[in-house]
Parts: C-alpha cells; sequence; structure tokens
C-alpha cells in the first residue's frame, strides 16, 4: 500500500518528467529529494499507480539515456574550454 504523499509525490514528478523531458537528476534537484528515490518512485511505484503515466515516463527516461553520452561529451568539452 502507497501512502497518499508518495502517490501524489510520484504523479507530480511523473508529470514533471513528461512536460520538460526532464532527467532524474533533473528531477531530483526541483523536489528536493534523491536520484534513487526518484528512480524507485518512477520504475516501481508508478506502474502501480497508472500503467499509461508509466509508460510516457519510460519512453523519456529511455530518450534521456539514449542521449546521456552526448550530454556528458558536450559538458566535458564545456569544462576545458574553461580552462
Amino acid at each position: 500500500m502507497i501512502s497518499n504523499y508518495i502517490e501524489e509525490r510520484t504523479i507530480k514528478i511523473a508529470n514533471y518528467i513528461i512536460d520538460n523531458n526532464a532527467t532524474v537528476r533533473s528531477a531530483a534537484k526541483i523536489f528536493g529529494i534523491s536520484k534513487s528515490t526518484i528512480h524507485k518512485d518512477m520504475t516501481q511505484r508508478l506502474p502501480a499507480i497508472s500503467k499509461s503515466l508509466s509508460n510516457e515516463v519510460r519512453k523519456v527516461l529511455n530518450t534521456n539515456l539514449a542521449q546521456r553520452h552526448i550530454r556528458g561529451g558536450e559538458a566535458t568539452k564545456k569544462k576545458h574550454a574553461q580552462t
């Protein structure tokens, strides 16, 4: 049984991720909770709450995962350009 607070938080985070194509890291920053909690909410709790919402979040997270190496490379390039 998921508490009302956790269920509401999970749905808010899911909607934020979908609306903003947000990463787990950026959502964690916005909501002030750990990346692990975001990940658990999205992968374990959300499917029990709403399968359709879970599928939409999964699409965004899979896209972010596929692009992660690109963003990491850009951050490294930017970092070294400053020195």
